[in-house]
């Protein structure tokens, strides 16, 4: 009972909302394949993966992986270096490493079963309130929310609300007044509701599409001519800018490569070598000397840039031909067959620009 009467602090619009929402969209829905299942694993693995990355990008990810992984059990007993080459070109390798510990979690605490709870879902590693009321929701119609990026720029534009939706004290409002008005026979439509609108209609970048949009009537910040100005969001820390040189050693038969340490950026991946700040030609071929190679071909690669969270590489690069890889192991350099490299050996997305050499 409590859970269907008004909040008086909360904004009258967000109950009117509810029915137009549902209805625009089981009419507007893209047809997802992440959509077509309620099976708990595969949608989880939809919305690790759809973190920091477009939806059309993800499509083949989420193919691939499912057809690699289709269980929770394979996924927590998959081979470390296979996992991470499902995952290249998603980025954020933390994300999957977690996925296996809490795929790991639910054979030994949950009897391979994934749980079925949104406090068994949150329990797991790796999994915040939003990732759990997805799952909770859009697999078992709990009526619990998730709030994303989307939801809270609806959500503030429709109540007009300049709250910092950095804080998290913005975004547990959110969710506790969203938990209000789920109703009970459609808590999924009513989430997928909220996150596609924003996706596609009230959308970050750009004009809103408001002749679209369900709530054009009820949005306060429309109505107020504050569209631009909302949703309010602390402006991020500037990322620290590393120079470096990127080096594509090859003898013709195989290029080198070297795995990162286990702790860290890109922990446990594959990449080029590469030396710290621009290198000039000279410095190039001092450098291949210093580490016993002997350059005989050397060629200028185009510079490219790879943005990180917290930090951006600025990088410049160089195939290097030499007469014999195997002179040299003092970097602790792998010698390996360019089929090799592309099909086993997980090589993170900052070295794309690269990649063409291989």
């Amino acid at each position: 009972m409590d859970s269907q009467i008004p909040n008086k602090k909360m904004h009258p619009g967000l109950y009117e909302l509810v029915e137009p929402l549902i209805h625009w969209y089981r009419v507007h829905r893209r047809s997802l394949p992440w959509r077509e299942t309620r099976d708990p694993y595969r949608i989880w693995v939809s919305e690790i993966m759809l973190q920091q990355t477009r939806v059309e990008a993800v499509k083949p990810y989420y193919e691939r992986f499912l057809n690699n992984l289709p269980s929770v059990k394979d996924l927590a007993e998959a081979e470390e270096d296979k996992l991470l080459k499902l995952w290249e070109g998603l980025g954020y390798y933390n994300r999957v490493r977690n996925m296996q510990k809490a795929a790991r979690q639910i054979m030994v605490d949950y009897e391979g079963k994934f749980p079925d709870t949104y406090e068994g879902i949150l329990s797991l590693t790796g999994i915040g309130s939003y990732t759990a009321g997805a799952i909770a929701s859009f697999a078992y119609g709990q009526r619990k929310p998730a709030v994303d990026g989307n939801v809270l720029r609806v959500i503030t534009r429709i109540t007009a609300d300049d709250s910092d939706i950095m804080k998290q004290s913005t975004k547990k409002r959110i969710e506790n007044e969203l938990e209000r008005i789920i109703p009970e026979d459609a808590p999924g439509d009513f989430n997928q509701g909220l996150i596609e609108l924003g996706a596609i209609v009230c959308v970050p970048n750009g004009e809103p599409r408001c002749e679209e949009c369900p709530a054009c009537n009820l949005c306060e910040a429309r109505k107020q001519g504050r569209i631009s100005e909302i949703p309010v969001k602390t402006k991020a820390k500037e990322r620290r800018i590393e120079k470096k040189t990127i080096l594509v050693f090859s003898d013709n038969d195989r290029i080198a490569i070297s795995k990162r340490p286990d702790k860290g950026l890109l922990a446990g991946l594959y990449e080029l070598p590469g030396v710290p700040g621009h290198l000039s030609r000279k410095a190039v071929i001092e450098y291949c000397k210093s580490i016993g190679l002997m350059p005989v071909k050397i060629k200028k690669l185009p510079d490219a840039k790879h943005i990180f969270s917290h930090v951006e590489w600025h990088m410049t690069g160089y195939a290097v031909q030499v007469d014999e890889l195997e002179k040299t192991n003092e970097k602790g350099f792998l010698f390996i067959h360019p089929e090799e490299i592309r099909s086993k050996y997980p090589i993170p997305s900052a070295y794309e620009a690269y990649m063409p050499q291989i």
